[in-house]
């Protein structure tokens, strides 16, 4: 399988500017690529999709088994994947999970994004250490970024020459390329109205800085590894109605992919629209931003009202869980009515992070069985009452409170499903 994947010592280091950079350059030549996300990631994904005008699919390798992630990475195309926080930085309590893991599984080079801006001759240990950490890992070169000048460059350079790992790269510092954020990550790459332009921008920048054929040769020294068939999550019904839009965003590609494959037919909606939800035995509401938009949800009676009124089994996850709730109260403290489905307020005038890895176990409701799964949201819950969802554990197998709740027809919680368990 052909492919590299583009990690980094630490997060912040610029590997997603390097990755749609180079992404959107090869897409410019007319190379078609497979983009892939490691780690539990909604937000990178829809910036790879558009940088090639394909699919972008996560990769963990911390909830995913390696048969999944090699029936997932499956290409003959080459694949380029951007690694999520350090190469080596997974899970407690060893790391699990981590972009390495990834690596050794599918049998990947990794090019080492190192932000240089603030060193001269320490690169050279850097480099050199993470080279050789692991001999299952193979560090096939570097791409320096936030470099200052021509005289910084060559300092760099000089240092790396004995360590044997090849500078595939230099990016110069360069304010145009910064991304506006918030707390969950990027701004999404939907809310940017000067997206193809961003793109463009950094493709020129790769075009002019990275060596991309050599790249491409790194690439094609990607291992054969053998076919695989991995068991796909079945639908949870027939027909699926997802919602769609900037506040309900955040669904996996593989999992609409699998209920797709299985033959579910899946329509689509816009709550922030005022959509009336479809016609469907199954309603998915998957998570986003309905913070930022929670006045325009509140007032969109008809999404609401047909919520209230279907008859099929209705789902939401982290933000769609708090859209089943009686209330949401935004950041500036005013509460807005939701569906009224489950006995949930949740509020963000007072934040609190909630982040980590899970396996849960369904105690009922529509999605039944054991899984993978990842939480991560600011909100903080002010009532919750009623049946549990779910058994859970974090990622060092300690015992959780129970997650999410179920009240007839609906069920939710704050965990985002990932895989079977």
């Amino acid at each position: 399988m052909p492919g590299l994947i583009l990690s980094a010592p630490s997060s912040g280091a610029g590997k997603t500017t390097v990755t749609l950079g180079l992404l959107r350059a090869l897409t410019r030549r007319g190379i078609a690529v497979k983009a892939a996300k490691s780690g539990p990631d909604y937000i990178d994904p829809a910036f790879h999709a558009a940088a090639t005008g394909g699919d972008c699919v996560n990769l963990d390798a911390w909830a995913m088994a390696p048969d999944r992630l090699r029936a997932l990475a499956a290409t003959d195309l080459p694949l380029i994947v951007e690694g999520a926080m350090g190469l080596f930085d997974g899970a407690p309590p060893d790391g699990k999970g981590a972009v390495a893991d990834l690596a050794r599984d599918l049998s990947l080079p990794v090019v080492l994004i190192v932000d240089a801006g603030r060193m001269a001759q320490s690169v050279a240990p850097l480099v050199a250490g993470f080279a050789g950490h692991d001999s299952r890992v193979r560090i096939g070169g570097a791409i320096l970024n936030n470099v200052g000048s021509d005289r910084h460059e060559r300092m760099l350079r000089r240092a790396l020459d004995p360590v044997g790992v090849p500078v595939l790269g230099v990016f110069r510092r360069d304010a145009t390329l910064a991304h506006p954020s918030r707390h969950l990550g990027l701004v999404q790459a939907v809310e940017r109205d000067d997206l193809a332009a961003f793109l463009d921008r950094a493709a020129d920048i790769a075009e002019a800085s990275l060596d991309i054929p050599a790249l491409l040769r790194l690439a094609d020294r990607g291992a054969a590894l053998p076919a695989t068939d991995a068991v796909r999550i079945p639908p949870p019904a027939q027909r699926i109605a997802v919602a769609r839009d900037v506040a309900f965003a955040f669904a996996y590609p593989h999992l609409l992919a699998d209920w797709r494959a299985a033959g579910a037919e899946l329509s689509f909606f816009s709550p922030l629209a005022d959509d009336r939800v479809p016609d469907a035995d199954f309603v998915y509401l998957p998570g986003g931003y309905p913070e930022l938009h929670a006045g325009r949800i509140a007032a969109a009676t008809r999404f609401l009202s047909s919520l209230r009124a279907t008859t099929a089994a209705v789902f939401g996850e982290c933000g769609g869980y708090m859209v089943l709730g009686r209330s949401l109260t935004d950041a500036d403290g005013t509460a807005h009515a939701m569906a009224g489905l489950l006995d949930l307020t949740t509020s963000f005038a007072v934040r609190r992070r909630h982040l980590g890895y899970r396996t849960i176990t369904a105690r009922g409701g529509p999605v039944p069985g054991r899984w993978t799964a990842h939480e991560f949201h600011y909100a903080t819950t002010t009532l919750e009452r009623g049946e549990p969802l779910f058994d859970a554990t974090d990622a060092e197998g300690t015992s959780l409170p129970p997650m999410g709740l179920r009240a007839g027809r609906a069920a939710g919680s704050f965990a985002h499903l990932i895989d079977r368990a």
